[in-house]
């Protein structure tokens, strides 16, 4: 994950101040200067540095927090709410027409990943609305842009519009526009063309579009990995074409993150999307309070639900959590599960989003092999019906069987039958709103301190404020019935 060196970092300074049962001045001092290190060192614009440390120090020795019960805590708390304000408080919604088609211009420079961005994004409009968008394939210059937005479009089965590469980019946009208001699309999403870098060329032909068009959202989509160059490019296009909102892509791989939070403070305009996969399903909504948690460790839950709420069957789900709760969740119930769970994204991710987890020992590092689920998939197959639904049959022989059907070691399947139970055994738990067993897993503590359970009681009352919520939505379906 890009912030994984800011957040091991700032978590080292918050965990040294809450180990002192009294905060001075000069600990103050101490953290300031650790805070400014990790945000310099994640390639965080130097003036938003400046400004947001000034910032943290005066609320924390203005408001008596030193002097207080908890002042690391209340510490803590002040530099969360900072990082969210910093990368703008709360999540921009993508601009909409008052009358079909909105329109919506790519911009930025070769590399960024513009057409895949277009494409996670039709996706996401298409299932989230139930849209019908409409690419126009406006990068003449760029070899094979065309067919890499065709090869796009059809993974998701969005149409293209084009006339090949002997046609001014502002004719084919006029033509195309046409043909999307023939056609009653929702959304029409324009690929311009990148450069290497910004040039006057590229930049007339952008706000000529602009002109014919009048988008309703010009969105810049910005690598993350080019830190702060990515600021300066938002600046060049933003001057030129006055951007309504940035999509940063490859999050997801080793980038220092600075990127994310100084864009907002520079440009003033908002980051909507950011892209942390190469799956076309892999375009978020861009949450600044949940990034601000992500980077101090206390972890995304509400990401985390709302990805299970999005990929989980919710009448399974129901009878899932019934099961866990019964005690009577078998490995049938185990396998719908893991097909459900990988549809989620990298395992490592997901539990990256559990508060305390993303620089937790034992789990750094961690490169969870899919191969690792299709060789539990191979155990759980070779058992037979009963020993799916009892999985308390489990003896020796059972195992030793299971180990030559599977093609796996007897020492994997004991790992995973102990593993099963243990899951199973705190999953009752956890559904019952018992977090003793949460904690007894971390060692009687949970990861993330206090900040770490108020997530997790969080996410708790979620799950009970979904269950009930389910429970309505069933009980109005077996009366239509």
């Amino acid at each position: 994950m890009a912030f994984e060196g800011l957040t091991e970092r700032l978590q080292k300074a918050m965990e040294k101040l809450r180990r002192k049962p009294k905060v001075t001045e000069a600990d103050l001092r101490e953290t300031m200067r650790e805070i400014r290190l990790a945000l310099l060192e994640a390639d965080v614009n130097f003036k938003v540095v400046k400004d947001f440390v000034k910032t943290v120090r005066e609320k924390a020795a203005g408001a008596d927090v030193l002097k207080g019960l908890n002042p690391a805590q209340q510490i803590v708390k002040i530099v969360n709410d900072e990082l969210t304000k910093l990368m703008g408080e709360e999540a921009v919604p993508l601009n909409k027409a008052k009358h079909i088609p909105t329109v919506i211009m790519m911009v930025g420079l070769q590399g960024a990943g513009k057409t895949t961005t277009a494409g996670k994004l039709a996706l996401r409009l298409k299932n989230e609305d139930h849209a019908r968008p409409l690419f126009i394939a406006a990068d003449v210059y760029r070899p094979a842009a065309i067919t890499q937005l065709q090869q796009v479009a059809a993974q998701i089965d969005v149409p293209v519009f084009e006339k090949g590469t002997d046609v001014d980019p502002v004719e084919i946009v006029r033509q195309g526009m046409e043909v999307a208001k023939q056609n009653h699309n929702d959304y029409v999403i324009i690929d311009t063309a990148g450069r290497l870098q910004i040039d006057e060329q590229l930049m007339d032909e952008l706000a000529n579009i602009k002109e014919l068009v009048n988008p309703d959202e010009i969105l810049l989509v910005i690598d993350s990995m080019t830190g702060q160059n990515a600021v300066n490019t938002a600046q060049g296009f933003d001057d030129k074409l006055d951007v309504t909102g940035v999509v940063l892509t490859k999050l997801d791989g080793d980038a220092r993150g600075g990127a994310a939070m100084s864009i907002r403070a520079v440009t003033g305009k908002p980051i909507k999307f950011v892209g942390e996969g190469e799956k076309m399903s892999d375009l978020d909504v861009f949450h600044p309070d949940r990034m601000a948690s992500r980077i101090l460790g206390m972890g995304d839950m509400m990401t985390l639900i709302e990805k299970a709420q999005k990929n989980f069957d919710e009448e399974q789900a129901q009878e899932t959590m019934d099961k866990m709760r019964e005690n009577t969740f078998d490995y049938n119930d185990f396998l719908a599960q893991m097909d459900q769970v990988t549809k989620m994204g990298p395992l490592e991710n997901i539990i990256k989003m559990m508060p305390g987890m993303a620089n937790n020992p034992a789990l750094k590092n961690i490169n969870i092999d899919p191969k690792q689920f299709a060789h539990i998939k191979a155990i759980v197959l070779s058992m037979t019906p009963a020993e799916r639904e009892n999985p308390d049959l489990m003896n020796p022989s059972r195992r030793r069987r299971l180990a030559a059907g599977s093609g796996r070691p007897i020492v994997e399947v004991n790992r995973m039958i102990k593993q099963f139970n243990q899951m199973r055994k705190m999953m009752k738990q956890v559904t019952n709103g018992n977090m003793s067993g949460m904690q007894n897993l971390f060692g009687g503590q949970m990861p993330g301190g206090k900040m770490g359970q108020m997530a997790m009681n969080r996410m708790v009352r979620k799950m009970k404020k979904d269950k009930a919520k389910r429970i309505k939505k069933l009980r109005k379906l077996r009366k239509k019935k």
